[in-house]
């Protein structure tokens, strides 16, 4: 592309280091933050080559001004990066969720901290745990805290100095045993804070700590002869024991570590985070990102892995992810696992970003039916390769059995759901025996040559159940029509649910969770089950003209008759004169029986 001279002096005189960039557009305003390991190099490929992506190339028309920020590694790049696009939110940039609506556990920071749960985290020097994607689990924690570590729930501005002056009095949480009385002197400070130490290891997940602490505890009381207090303490060590039972255990030697996958469609991804405590998985966040230039799962865990260990405090120098990524942190090893324990964390990762993503378009589809159907046309665009969304789409089936009473059916969805009003059925008639090939062309004609005569719009996809050998016969019928290239079509294979396209000789196979191949398969499905009610009523129709309407005064009203009351030929041969009588009559039950046994019956 052309560019201006100032953006032309710009890309010449940028920086071979790593840093952050900005695109401006002519009034000033941020359209895209990123970063780089190289600016000069990153930024100019902007400007160097077509993109493939609509909304990149529209990106790189509005840029007016280019801003760097070098840094002196590519990891402050990277916090920079994430730290700017939270602050202004760029309209091409991939949305970051702030995670405040996750509940937090707080300890203050005073002289006798509180622990109590929050939905706010202030800037006000307390510690905050979290976040929870799972008020149960946090309140699980909490409760594991009250019953080791009584520690108070009042609110009052409690010192060290305004206790020896006697300020305060204890309440009845005390009288409960469930407070040690530190605001009338009866709980040193010291020992108050180790109570804190011990829930701060408690919510970090370092259980093992916890139990070390509490087993030399209760050893050393043992020793004292003080039993009561020892089976007290022995009774905190098998609480613990319970919860860390309940805990995810992945595997011990995995002391610390952060976990990461991604699962995507075309519009969004779904990262889950994962993080591993002394082989414990001691929390869970899922979060969505919004795709703004068709950004690779690559670029998009770049950013949200600094992005959860900065909400997480993660010090974890071991992250695993689902797809490699190409950030360097200092001191922190970064692999993709291909198999053993680690792989299997991350396909749990996977899993619950896979559910994240289930869930959010459950809801979706309840509270924005539309916006669900806009997000499931994209992502069959995408995955299709489609030029357009395809709002008509048309599918066809052949059934015969034996080779007996060809018949097809034509099923029609519009947005995704079946328009049963436009379904058509079609009784072949220039195929002689069961030849799916034929047949697969002589309708596909018939069909679009109509809807050319009658001058009705063509779907945007057509749909063909069956390999090459179906979809071919169907191509050919196109082309006769002119429409080839009008209108686009596939083929999908029962066996492996394969999707083959025209000029291509191999398939495309999709993921079986995938959204556009539930569609598709919703499609052949439908066609198969319409195509097969009509065949199985041709069959009827066919076996009651050679059994029953030769008999001779029976007609195809009294054959349609029997049929109704008795469901089959057989249990028309097998019944008796008195059951024949109440649907038809003595006398056509009579010519009915003779015919099929031979003799005349009289009713019992």
């Amino acid at each position: 592309m052309e560019l201006s001279e100032h953006l032309s002096n710009i890309l010449k005189s940028l920086p071979e280091k790593p840093g952050v960039y900005q695109h401006l557009d002519k009034d000033g305003n941020i359209l895209y933050i990123g970063k780089a390991k190289n600016l000069k190099k990153r930024v100019s490929s902007y400007f160097q080559k077509e993109h493939l992506s609509g909304r990149l190339t529209m990106l790189v028309r509005k840029v007016s001004d280019i801003q760097v920020i070098v840094t002196d590694t590519e990891f402050d790049a990277l916090l920079l990066e994430n730290n700017l696009i939270k602050k202004y939110q760029p309209r091409y940039n991939i949305n970051l969720k702030d995670d405040k609506t996750y509940p937090w556990i707080c300890i203050t920071n005073e002289e006798f901290p509180r622990i109590f749960p929050t939905r706010k985290k202030l800037n006000d020097g307390s510690a905050y745990y979290g976040p929870y994607a799972s008020v149960k689990v946090m309140r699980t924690v909490l409760e594991l805290i009250r019953t080791l570590y009584p520690v108070r729930t009042c609110k009052m501005p409690m010192t060290e100095q305004a206790v020896k002056a006697g300020k305060y009095k204890v309440c009845l949480e005390y009288h409960m045993g469930n407070c040690k009385g530190p605001c009338e002197g009866y709980q040193t400070k010291e020992d108050y804070q180790k109570e804190i130490e011990g829930a701060r290891h408690l919510i970090k997940g370092h259980l093992n700590i916890v139990k070390q602490i509490l087993t030399e505890q209760m050893n050393a009381l043992a020793a004292e002869l003080n039993f009561e207090e020892a089976q007290k303490t022995k009774e905190k060590i098998d609480a613990l024991l319970r919860y860390q039972s309940k805990s995810s255990v992945v595997d011990f030697n995995i002391k610390e570590a952060d976990v990461f996958g991604l699962v995507s469609d075309a519009e969004f991804a779904y990262v889950n985070y994962l993080k591993i405590v002394d082989g414990g998985i001691v929390n869970s966040l899922s979060t969505e990102f919004k795709k703004k230039i068709e950004e690779t799962e690559a670029e998009i865990l770049e950013l949200a892995i600094p992005h959860f260990r900065n909400v997480f405090d993660s010090k974890a120098n071991e992250i695993y992810t689902s797809h490699p990524v190409e950030i360097d942190i200092p001191g922190v090893k970064i692999i993709t696992p291909a198999r053993g324990d680690k792989r299997d964390l991350v396909e749990l990762s996977i899993k619950n970003a896979a559910y994240h993503r289930i869930e959010r378009l459950k809801n979706l589809q309840l509270t924005d039916p539309d916006k669900h159907i806009n997000r499931l046309m994209q992502q069959m665009k995408s995955d299709l390769n489609l030029e357009v969304e395809p709002r008509h789409i048309e599918c066809f089936d052949n059934s015969n059995i034996q080779g007996t009473n060809p018949v097809s059916a034509c099923v029609v969805f519009r947005d995704g759901k079946p328009s049963k009003k436009e379904y058509r059925h079609f009784n072949v008639k220039t195929v002689e025996g069961p030849d799916d090939f034929a047949t697969m062309k002589e309708i596909v004609y018939r069909r679009y040559k109509r809807m050319l005569d009658e001058g009705q719009p063509l779907p945007q996809l057509i749909v063909i159940d069956g390999g090459k050998g179906q979809l071919n016969a169907a191509i050919e019928s196109l082309r006769e029509l002119g429409i080839e290239n009008k209108v686009k079509i596939l083929g999908i294979a029962k066996r492996l649910e394969e999707l083959y396209f025209p000029n291509d000789p191999l398939p495309l196979m999709l993921s079986k969770k995938s959204d556009t191949l539930k569609l598709l398969q919703h499609l052949r499905d439908e066609a198969h089950r319409f195509g097969l009610s009509h065949h199985r009523k041709k069959r009827t129709q066919a076996a009651l003209k050679t059994e029953i309407t030769e008999i001779p005064g029976i007609g195809h009203q009294t054959a349609a008759l029997l049929m109704k009351n008795f469901g089959s030929l057989k249990k028309i041969k097998d019944a008796n004169m008195e059951n024949l009588i109440q649907v038809v009559g003595k006398a056509k039950a009579e010519k009915i029986f003779s015919y099929f046994h031979g003799e005349k019956a009289e009713p019992n």
